[in-house]
């Protein structure tokens, strides 16, 4: 496999699903701004969010494709099946317990749905009985999302086995394209009518999706048979393995989940959506990043280890932490510099107003000191799950939850430090969940940090403090033009990120964080 060609597979389809969500996002302040309607349904959207996260991003493929991956090669060297029926015959069996399981845990979900929300909410105090039963009917609207991004999660993971990580990577464009119709064409008159649409198209989005993996694992020969429901050996295996791996993978989500909640509870109203829209640019190096790198190196670290070639897998995820500082890193840094103006240029106009954009842009920059951070922790999650350890890393996102837990409440309780107090304790529990994944691969000789990453890192960083400084000098120019007319804000907007990506590009070239001969090489070397 060639990682860097995979991981900008993975993260060009990304990016344009991730443009279509800021699109959205843009849509979303114009006509609802930040108030009741949009953090009722930003708390409807969290669970789904949440569920998106953990299944098609990370826990349920962190397990799944691992095993589909050693139920094949096992086929293959006894010479008894073809490994990839062998492999189909496994996934078929998944599909014939989770399928009943989803259509139960989702009824009892929407029959519970007041409990959940006011668990996660406390009623909204802020808001009163209107924002609440609001958020209560929206949260029942998304809720068969959580079943339908299961179900692609499953199909999504075959594909990636079989290295076709563009066709899942497409799948989040038929949800932006599904809440940008939506508010479009379908919007209705009032912000609670245009929350709804919203909230409908993400359940349409989510029937739209399984769709378009069911007709392309045809396409690739995939087709999974339905039986009646039995705990093979091999599926009691992964349903014991997905809890601690949702709780390992998802210490972002739910650290951003408890934040929410206290947000909800304690802060004025606007701070859910000032913590929503900050986290949205936050994401983006995320998105692109960390899961595209993520994704792409665990086949092959799942190959490499059953192999028992250890030195290569230590290999490829020193040369994914690179890549990813590579890309994380100066994005972290414009993030935080030019918060204020990125967020103006993007969301305020219509019903988002400037003081809507000073809150945003706050937890904004207290989101991104810990973007390193999340990418990483996508990059090592898989050195545990691709040896079928999912304890360890749970041991550990409890340990940074709770550190999570305690920033936020001392932001909000003692220190009044607000959502911006939350902002930057999420980004701190994010640092230590990486510093413990990172020492406990290192205890157990599973990743050492090699000459080449320490030389590259130093580098990386002259380079994005050089782009920093650039940055800061151009925003008191720019930042006037954030507020004008679309044409003026798309020009400052790429005059600001085409600036700072010129200067970081120089920089990391001169220094030698990077080389464009490695680079050519890895995008023409074959898999």
């Amino acid at each position: 496999m060639n990682l860097v060609r995979a991981t900008a597979s993975i993260g060009g389809l990304t990016l344009v699903s991730r443009v279509l969500g800021m699109v959205r996002d843009m849509l979303m302040a114009r006509y609802v701004g930040a108030g009741l309607a949009s953090d009722a349904f930003l708390i409807a959207w969290r669970l789904p969010n949440l569920f998106r996260a953990l299944f098609a991003e990370g826990a349920f493929a962190a397990v799944f494709v691992p095993m589909y991956n050693r139920r094949m090669t096992q086929a293959e060297q006894e010479a008894a099946e073809s490994g990839l029926a062998a492999a189909n015959e496994f996934a078929g069996q998944v599909l014939s317990v989770l399928l009943p399981f989803l259509i139960l845990f989702t009824a009892i979900m929407m029959a519970a749905t007041a409990q959940i929300v006011w668990a996660m909410t406390g009623g909204f105090p802020d808001g009163g009985p209107e924002k609440f039963d609001l958020a209560v009917h929206l949260t029942r609207i998304t809720f068969p999302y959580l079943a339908l991004i299961s179900l692609v999660s499953l199909l999504g993971g075959i594909l990636n086995s079989l290295n076709r990580f563009w066709v899942n990577a497409a799948a989040p464009v038929l949800l932006n394209i599904a809440m940008i119709v939506a508010i479009l064409f379908f919007r209705g008159t009032s912000q609670a009518q245009i929350a709804e649409t919203q909230a409908i198209a993400v359940t349409a989005a989510g029937a739209l999706q399984l769709l378009w993996l069911v007709w392309s694992c045809r396409r690739a020969g995939v087709v999974l048979k339905l039986a009646r429901p039995r705990l093979s050996p091999d599926v009691k295996r992964l349903l014991l393995l997905i809890g601690p791996a949702a709780l390992g993978q998802g210490a972002i989500q739910f650290n951003l989940l408890i934040s929410t909640s206290l947000a909800a509870r304690f802060l004025e109203q606007g701070a859910v959506s000032y913590l929503y829209y900050a986290d949205r640019l936050n994401q983006l190096p995320l998105g692109l990043i960390g899961i595209g790198v993520g994704t792409a190196i665990l086949p092959t670290l799942s190959r490499q280890i059953g192999g028992e070639d250890h030195k290569a897998a230590a290999h490829t995820q020193n040369r994914a932490m690179e890549l990813s500082l590579l890309l994380a890193l100066p994005a972290a840094v414009a993030l935080v510099v030019s918060a204020t103006p990125l967020v103006r240029g993007v969301f305020q106009h219509g019903a988002f107003t400037a003081a809507d954009t000073l809150g945003a842009s706050g937890a904004l920059a207290a989101f991104s000191l810990g973007v390193p951070a999340y990418v990483l922790i996508k990059v090592l999650t898989p050195g545990f799950y691709a040896r079928q350890d999912t304890k360890t890393p749970v041991r550990l996102a409890v340990v940074s939850m709770l550190v999570n837990l305690a920033g936020n409440l001392l932001s909000v309780l003692v220190l009044d430090a607000g959502f911006t107090g939350i902002a930057l304790s999420t980004a701190l529990a994010a640092w230590v969940n990486f510093a413990l994944l990172y020492a406990w691969l290192h205890r157990r000789n599973h990743l050492q940090l090699d000459a080449r990453f320490k030389a590259k890192a130093l580098r990386i960083i002259a380079a994005s403090t050089a782009m920093g400084a650039a940055l800061f000098a151009l925003n008191p120019w720019l930042d006037p033009f954030m507020a004008g007319g679309w044409q003026e804000r798309v020009t400052a907007l790429v005059a600001l990120c085409g600036i700072g990506g010129a200067v970081y590009g120089v920089a990391v070239l001169l220094l030698g964080g990077a080389s464009l001969g490695e680079l050519r090489r890895q995008f023409t070397r074959k898999a």
